[in-house]
Parts: structure tokens; sequence; C-alpha cells
């Protein structure tokens, strides 16, 4: 889930192949995408998001490779294939753009993470299978703050890594449990203005939400249908007033929530 400077929000319709846009309040607006590796279509999309001039980026698992379309879904360009090279994915999951318009691509089973210009050409890329420190098992989120420094939710070592634009380590916090500040299944993960950390505690069913330095701030969520209940919650974005938008994946649902996590509203069956 991603959400634009004017409050549009963009969801990954995974298992329809397809990518769907809301307003803020969950109104249907269009949809683009069929199943297919052509040009605009879509083989397993997960990760999606919106640069400031209103270009949304696919991260496409099935066909390793990233898409790039206007804010109305006509195709752009596309770049990835499926290797190890540079600008080669193995799943790539999550896409994230910082304020320059470069993005990061988290590049799930080469474990490491890839940046790209806003043309798809290819920067630089950090990371390798493990748990030392800016080591991966499977990242799956990434998210940039206002100064650039970028988090990554590494998926299978239960945490989340804080890096500078370059790929340099600079913190990490979680480890696997049920406490506050840990986690089971780190999967989105979303930065606010304010430098605020939220992510995606997908098998804890809960948001949780930190400081730039991972110190705990809140949490909310628990397992089931109702409203503020998740199962598994996937992704996680924020929009300029500070409302925290979740795709609930096993509810097939998107829910909204305020800064505190008090439900807000929801859409989808």
């Amino acid at each position: 889930v991603a959400v634009d400077s004017s409050g549009n929000v963009y969801v990954s319709d995974r298992n329809n192949a397809r990518v769907q846009k809301f307003d803020s309040s969950g109104n249907f607006i269009t949809k683009w995408g069929t199943q297919g590796s052509g040009d605009g279509e879509f083989w397993s999309p997960v990760g999606v998001q919106v640069d400031g001039s209103g270009n949304v980026y696919v991260a496409n698992e099935g066909d390793h490779r990233v898409q790039k379309f206007d804010s109305s879904g006509n195709f752009l360009l596309k770049w990835g294939s499926n290797g190890l090279g540079d600008g080669q994915f193995n799943y790539p999951t999550k896409v994230e753009v910082d304020g320059s318009g470069n993005v990061y691509v988290s590049d799930r089973n080469n474990h490491r993470i890839q940046k790209f210009d806003s043309s798809g050409n290819f920067l630089l890329k950090w990371g390798s299978s493990g748990t030392g420190d800016g080591q991966f098992k499977n990242p799956w989120g990434v998210a940039v703050d206002g100064s650039g420094n970028v988090y990554v939710a590494d998926y299978n070592n239960y945490r989340v890594q804080k890096f500078d634009s370059s790929g340099n380590f600079i913190t990490k916090w979680g480890n696997l449990g049920t406490g506050d500040g840990q986690f089971n299944s780190t999967r989105g993960v979303v930065v606010d203005s304010s430098g605020n950390v939220y992510v995606a505690d997908a098998y804890n069913q809960r948001v949780q939400k930190f400081d730039s330095s991972g110190n705990f701030i809140t949490k909310w969520g628990s397992n089931g249908t109702g409203d503020g209940q998740f199962k598994n919650p996937h992704g996680v974005a924020v929009d300029g007033s500070g409302n925290v938008y979740v795709s609930d994946r096993n509810n097939h649902r998107v829910q909204k929530f305020d800064s505190s996590g008090n439900f807000i509203t929801k859409w989808g069956s």
C-alpha cells in the first residue's frame, strides 16, 4: 500500500494481478493490470510506491522486475530479470523512492537492497545472507526518511536495520518475540514526516511504532476480523497528515488509523 501527495491510496492487489487506486476514504478511482509478463502486466505484484511526481513503481515478484507507471496506470518503463547481477532480482518484494527520485528495491531472495535512479539505472547495492550488521535473511519492507536514511524490515532476522543512503549500517532493533519492540515476521515499514517508524509485525497481528533510533512508542492490533484487528498485516503507508494505512492481507482489506493507532475507516473484502 502507498499514498501519494494528494492522499490517494494505491494497493497492490497481488492475487488479482493488478494495482487499484482509491481516494483517502477508500472510494475507488481506477485500476490497471492483468496477469502476464508484458508491459503493464503482472505476475504477483507486491510492492508499490509513488514518487513526488505521482509516478507509481511496482515490484513484481513473479517475473523479477520493477515497472513504472504514471498516476493513471499508463506504462512508462521497466527493468530487471531473474539473476544475481546488478539490476537483476530474485523475488523483488518492496520498492521505495527517496526525495531525489532514487528507487530502492528489497531483493528478497538475494538478501540485499539495490538502489537505482528513476530510470532504472543501477547505482549501488548492499547486503548478503546472514545475521550480522548489514546482512539480511529475506529483507521485505524498505523505507526512506526525510534525511535519506534507509530502513529495512529484515524479515527472517526479526528486526529492522537502518542505513544511510549509501548502505552504511547505522543501527538495528528487534528480535523474535511478542513483547514491545520484538517481532514475528517484519513485513512492511514506513517513516512519517517526524521520523517515526511504523512496522507491520505480521504474525503478531499488529503494527508497532518507534522513533528513528528504534525506541518503542506504541502498538495496536490483535488477531481477528474486527476494526483494528488484523490477519497477517503486510504493507503500511503514511499520508501527509500522519494517517496510517495498513494492508490487512488475509482479511482482504485496507484499514486506516490515526498516528496513535485509533481506527478511522476500512475498505475491501
